[in-house]
């Protein structure tokens, strides 16, 4: 998929996301004192993907703790979540929003070319890391990860890879592996999709050799036996999933799909510092310990000022590997 063509689907859900963002308006104004008294969250992505389960869950735990007086989940999807980001960036100082981010956004800012970037919130906090895992069909004679790696090598273009959004944590680690291969990571056959769910179609009726998405996009086929595990991008094991990570098979990848929440641009400090206590108290109660055992996400909970230095560092780091890998 072209930018062109990535522009053109951005362009395709802009009239969707302002009845979202009137949705947020109308739906959050009135007079509320605090964000104490409702919050809404803003999922950057259609219903159903990994931002969205992230808001929800989140919603769920406020309304259970009664952390807040009120939590909504509202969809602002698009262009790996820049679509959201330049309405979040509209919204002056509203204190009753949040919205959810993460490495795929750091990514979509720079190979859309958004005008509006992550150094125009609010950092907030950093709640959890993700993992990707690489996986053929069942029925894939690529049985290793040595086996896709020697196929790799040898037919980069034959060898499609499908995954999520262009300037992902999927195309990222695709590119990855094409290095690690000893190839030009421009060879790469990546085939972008909106969704997970399109991306295991792919695999099953096999337009793709393999895909790569978020362990959780894939569990219950892999599960079923219908997708095959290769290996998981974690630096080191993770607890519940038994899927060997590439470091351990000798492939020197690893990259996590970290999430967290940044805010409008102009909020107060004590805004700032309040919502950075109602997120603590979220990563503090029983209901978000079970989240993260669920969906098999890893604690990487930091807030404010340290959040902050954090996105400066993967902004320059995801720049560096676009640039290597030619995007």
């Amino acid at each position: 998929m072209t930018r062109r063509r990535v522009i053109a689907i951005s362009t395709a859900v802009a009239a969707a996301a302002v009845f979202a963002l009137a949705a947020v308006n109308a739906s959050t104004s009135g007079g509320a004192e605090s964000p104490r008294t409702k919050l809404t969250l803003i999922a950057p992505a259609a219903p159903g993907g990994g931002w969205d389960s992230f808001a929800r869950e989140a919603q769920q735990g406020l309304r259970a703790n009664g952390i807040v007086g009120g939590a909504q989940v509202i969809n602002i999807p698009g262009a790996a979540g820049t679509i959201g980001l330049a309405q979040l960036a509209t919204m002056g100082d509203r204190h009753d929003v949040m919205m959810v981010t993460g490495g795929v956004m750091v990514g979509g800012v720079i190979l859309n070319e958004s005008a509006v970037t992550l150094d125009q919130t609010v950092p907030i906090a950093r709640l959890a890391d993700d993992f990707n895992v690489l996986v053929v069909p069942g029925d894939s004679p690529l049985e290793t990860l040595d086996d896709f790696m020697e196929a790799l090598a040898t037919d980069p273009g034959g060898t499609a890879i499908a995954g999520g959004s262009l300037g992902g944590i999927d195309q990222l680690l695709s590119g990855m592996l094409a290095q690690a291969a000893d190839i030009d990571a421009r060879r790469l056959n990546y085939i972008a999709y909106p969704g997970g769910g399109e991306v295991v179609t792919s695999l099953l009726s096999h337009t793709a050799k393999a895909g790569m998405s978020g362990y959780n996009e894939f569990r219950d086929q892999i599960d079923s036996g219908n997708l095959r595990a290769l290996a998981i991008s974690a630096a080191e094991p993770i607890d519940g999933i038994d899927v060997p990570t590439f470091i351990e098979q000798g492939v020197d990848v690893a990259m996590s799909n970290w999430r967290g929440y940044v805010a409008p641009p102009g909020i107060s400090d004590e805004v700032r510092t309040e919502l950075i206590e109602i997120v603590t108290e979220l990563r503090d109660t029983e209901e978000w310990q079970d989240t993260l055992e669920r969906n098999n996400w890893v604690d990487s909970f930091m807030t404010g000022d340290e959040f902050a230095a954090f996105i400066d560092s993967e902004n320059a780091l995801t720049a560096q590997l676009m640039k290597e890998l030619g995007l």
